[in-house]
């Protein structure tokens, strides 16, 4: 399994930040669309539409970060919210994800080296849990 295609997600309700440990270069992150002013404009015309609103961003939001999680085998999404157990949810309930394993963890704000010591650190000790 040494071959097997890692990343780890750090994310939220408004980035995910793709953390590869194998290629610095392809690091990259991924924004959300529903802004804070998107969501005082749909909530003055009501909550209802707001919460639709809302709901349809957060789906695109991660259709896109779906699309990137194809390219690997194994991924550990960490961060301070429930975004990453959103985005879990959303993922079980396409087939096409059944082959990836998905490591969910809590994590608080982080630096960018912070994260990778996070993402590393998971995955080493993965690596010498299958031994």
């Amino acid at each position: 399994m040494e071959n097997t295609k890692k990343i780890g997600i750090w994310m939220d309700h408004s980035t995910a930040n793709f953390i590869n440990l194998d290629k610095e270069k392809y690091n990259f992150s991924i924004q959300s669309n529903f802004t804070f002013n998107d969501k005082e404009a749909a909530l003055r015309r009501s909550e209802s539409l707001m919460h639709n609103k809302e709901n349809q961003m957060h789906e695109t939001y991660f259709k896109e970060i779906g699309h990137e999680i194809l390219k690997y085998h194994h991924i550990l999404i960490f961060g301070p919210t429930q975004a990453k157990t959103e985005l879990l949810n959303f993922l079980n309930k396409d087939l096409h994800y059944k082959n990836i394993q998905i490591d969910v963890k809590s994590a608080d704000k982080m630096t960018e080296n912070e994260k990778r010591a996070f993402v590393w650190s998971h995955f080493e000790k993965d690596k010498k849990q299958q031994f």
